[in-house]
């Protein structure tokens, strides 16, 4: 089977679209339970296919020639899934807590390269 690194995004648009942040802090704590139990669940209902668990993903630092700088991307977190295809690793995320519970927006599949030997 061949490995993919999945991404989930989310963007401040998405998530103000979403209303999540207009939500009262009862309802909003409720949500976030309830997407909890929805990942776990997600996470066990596809755990022969997981390679790495992952974990949401904090601040972003960019190195470049000019050095270090603060940034902002759209990336949330990360698992690594293993799949017979492309197509079966992102049929996977279908109907994922991450945009049907929380105010995530899409999630990017993307196949794991060998690094060339040089060979």
């Amino acid at each position: 089977m061949t490995r993919y690194l999945a991404i989930f995004l989310g963007t401040p648009e998405a998530r103000q679209a979403s209303g999540w942040d207009a939500l009262d802090e009862a309802t909003r704590k409720a949500r976030e339970r309830e997407g909890i139990a929805a990942w776990k669940q997600w996470m066990a209902d596809h755990q022969a296919h997981l390679v790495e668990g992952g974990s949401p993903l904090g601040k972003t630092k960019r190195v470049d020639k000019g050095g270090v700088s603060d940034t902002k991307n759209g990336m949330a977190a990360w698992v690594v899934v293993e799949a017979d295809s492309h197509d079966a690793a992102a049929r996977m995320f279908e109907g994922h807590p991450h945009f049907t519970i929380f105010p995530g927006e899409s999630i990017e599949v993307m196949e794991c390269l060998q690094i060339p030997t040089g060979d």
